[in-house]
């Protein structure tokens, strides 16, 4: 079957092969009801060895996708010099040689940079008052000629005599950790491999805990393991029973305590440690309770815990004595107020500091503990602001960002005692940036129901508001993630040459609470693909575009909506971006054996026990629902062959059945077969697959010869 040009594309009449994907009808039934997966073979058997070795894909699946991979590169083989164009544009606003705002603990302070053609972090310190800097972990050497090398955390010990450093150098995210004697610069003992990267020192600097991950990619056990030991003799501290539950460690701002903490998607369970008593068993905060949640926090003899108790949907702020902290003994500290989401907190000596967020605009409040407090205030109509939990415990300075889709980070740090601001660091654009060219609006869509969904846009002040301008669309929309208003450079290169960037904060999400999450999941979840096309609606109808000149864009469970709303409306889409989409949900969420399904059932429903959950996520599961014989507009699915959150298979298979049963297109796909989730970890291959997205949406919108404007 040959393609010749497809709409815009190369500008010549090049043809290229169209991938014929074999079709081998697997019948599924569950819940009496059937359905055919013709592309079910896509998935390896030995799918879960292919996380590790993606070498052991089987040949006739490798085939296929490097078939896919040969058609993409041969219909786009024109926008080469288009994004060789945007990477130097994208990486002319990178201060290549740059440095992170040194942050003190105790003798030293810790900071990491990137040199000049670097693609990983060099970790150092210096000490605190100033001096020699000292390497402490350089990720451009370490990363050596692995094809893909990512950097988990770099832990240095209580006593900055060691650290504990996690790399992954196949992407499917089971990280290995090695510690090093920073006074001699060598690895001490063998290498621990299958854990999820986290690493927490005990206090004497002796041992450190950690988290293994099982066969299935699920964190299943706490381990405790002594510096110099036996890895394969390390400890058991905890392990989880339930397959729907994950792990995850960490250590009070105070330093005091190691906190084991446990949770699905609605339900949490905290258990803690004494970092001076590692070798003592982990003590529980509280038992779980379904759909409870609570975070731990300590100062002095208090443990602090935000926490969803008692009806609190957005939270509140309670204290228990650490020598007695079951639920009985909660007392109230800062109070919940429905509608104002306290979405994180952190615990100072003498200072309690928490990220608030009502009505889409987050703010950051101070507070001590006899109840007086104030707000750390901004101006513009929308913008991202998050604070450090820094290092030290006892300090007068809270360190945040501000930024805006117009303007630059900024690095400040805030006197929680006497509200000065200090200006630390303002992001320098190399090649220039002048946010008084751009207009950064605020609208609210009208959904469906009459929910208003907020709608934050960027454009360039002279961009015509009469329906002719090309317009970015991004979404998520899920787990309660919210997404920043904040500062991309990379952006700025559809932006520049007049396209409008829109972020739509749909249900799903928690941009208005935790009812605004809670409403876009499980049997409402389509309330968060209406209120997406609501937003491109009320972008066409006050003139940012028009119908058709839209291109959506969505990552992860951003492509499940991008998928989804592409299948309600074909029509109101000039083409999809859809990175590492979710998009064959009804089959991954009925298979038990992926990592993370089981903890996704609170999310979207269970459909292997509850034929409720089966009929919610079959009415918009991308995979199945694509409307046969419609005309949809050109789709570029982008996947990761070690991805074990959204496995190659499903985008792969989505392509193929748009392609068989759907007109227009080009349907396209573009599988990195040496990465995983999150595509590359060099900083400027990231650039290039950057480029990859954004050039085919310049090319479908007719801008691929337009001029950005000029900055200077």
């Amino acid at each position: 079957m040959q393609i010749s040009q497809v709409g815009i594309y190369m500008g010549s009449h090049q043809s290229a092969e169209v991938p014929e994907a074999k079709k081998v009808d697997t019948e599924i039934i569950q819940h009496g009801q059937k359905r055919l997966d013709p592309y079910s073979w896509m998935k390896d058997e030995n799918w879960q060895q292919v996380l590790r070795e993606p070498d052991q894909l089987s040949e006739d699946i490798r085939q296929h996708l490097e078939r896919e991979a040969a058609y993409y590169e041969a219909l786009t083989a024109g926008l080469e010099p288009l994004r060789q164009t945007l990477v130097r544009e994208m990486r002319g606003r990178i201060q290549e040689e740059d440095s992170t705002v040194p942050v003190p603990d105790g003798p030293y302070a810790y900071y990491s940079r990137f040199r000049e053609g670097g693609n990983y972090r060099v970790f150092c310190r210096m000490p605190r008052d100033g001096g020699e800097e000292t390497i402490l972990y350089d990720g451009d050497h370490e990363a050596g000629d692995s094809e893909f090398f990512s950097v988990g955390s770099v832990v240095t010990s209580p006593d900055h005599n060691s650290l504990i450093c996690s790399t992954d150098r196949v992407g499917s995210e089971y990280y290995e950790l090695q510690v090093r004697d920073l006074t001699t610069g060598r690895d001490i003992g063998a290498p621990i491999k299958n854990t999820s990267g986290e690493a927490v020192w005990a206090s004497d600097s002796k041992s450190f805990f950690y988290i293994e991950r099982d066969a299935s990619q699920r964190p299943k056990r706490v381990r405790h393991h002594v510096i110099g030991d036996d890895p394969d003799a390390d400890r058991i501290v905890y392990e989880e029973a339930d397959d729907g539950m994950f792990l995850s460690i960490g250590k009070t701002t105070s330093g005091k305590f190691i906190i084991i903490h446990i949770g699905d998607q609605i339900t949490t369970e905290s258990w803690f440690i004494p970092a001076n008593e590692p070798f003592s068993d982990p003590v529980i905060f509280a038992p779980r309770i379904i759909q409870q949640e609570y975070y731990v926090d300590h100062v002095e003899d208090w443990f602090f815990i935000r926490t969803n108790q008692d009806g609190a949907i957005d939270f509140k702020i309670v204290r228990t004595p650490i020598d007695n902290p079951s639920r009985e003994n909660w007392q109230t500290v800062i109070p919940h107020r429905e509608g104002t989401l306290i979405s994180e907190f952190t615990t100072f000596k003498e200072y309690l500091v928490r990220t608030e967020r009502k009505d889409a605009r987050p703010c950051i409040v101070v507070s001590d503990y006899e109840g007086n407090e104030s707000e750390i205030d901004f101006e513009e109509a929308a913008y991202s602001v998050w604070y450090e939990d820094g290092r030290e415990y006892e300090t007068d300075i809270l360190r945040f960002h501000y930024e805006s889709m117009s303007r630059s980070t900024e690095i400040i740090d805030y006197n929680m005692r006497t509200g000065l601001r200090e200006l630390r660091k303002q992001r320098s654009i190399p090649s220039g940036h002048n946010p008084d060219l751009y207009i950064v609006e605020r609208l609210d869509a009208i959904a469906s129901d009459g929910a208003k969904v907020p709608v934050v846009v960027l454009r360039l002040k002279d961009t015509a508001l009469n329906g002719s301008a090309p317009l970015l669309l991004y979404g998520y929309g899920s787990y309660g993630a919210y997404i920043d208003d904040g500062f991309s450079s990379n952006i700025l290169s559809l932006v520049d040459r007049g396209a409008v960037y829109a972020l739509a904060h749909i249900r799903g999400g928690s941009a208005k609470g935790q009812k605004w999450y809670l409403d876009g999941k499980l049997g409402k979840k389509m309330n968060s693909f209406t209120d997406f096309i609501a937003a491109a609606e009320l972008l066409i109808d006050n003139g940012y575009t028009s119908k058709g000149r839209i291109v959506s864009y969505g990552g992860s469970a951003g492509g499940l909506l991008v998928g989804a709303s592409v299948n309600l409306r074909p029509d109101l889409f000039g083409g999809v971006l859809a990175a590492v989409p979710f998009v064959d949900v009804l089959n991954t969420i009925s298979d038990d054996t992926l990592p993370l399904t089981p903890p996704e059932w609170p999310e979207w429903g269970d459909p292997v026990h509850d034929i409720e959950g089966y009929n919610w996520i079959s009415q918009y599961s991308p995979y199945d629902n694509i409307k046969a014989g419609e005309v949809y507009p050109p789709i570029l699915a982008t996947g990761g062959l070690t991805d074990y959150r959204v496995t190659y298979w499903e985008m792969a298979k989505w392509i193929a059945r748009l392609r068989d049963e759907t007109t227009g297109g080009p349907f396209l796909l573009r599988m990195n077969m040496k990465a995983g989730h999150g595509g590359s970890a060099a900083r400027f291959e990231q650039l290039e697959e950057r480029a990859h997205l954004f050039a085919f949406a310049l090319d479908l919108w007719g801008l691929r010869d337009k001029q950005p404007v000029k900055h200077h």
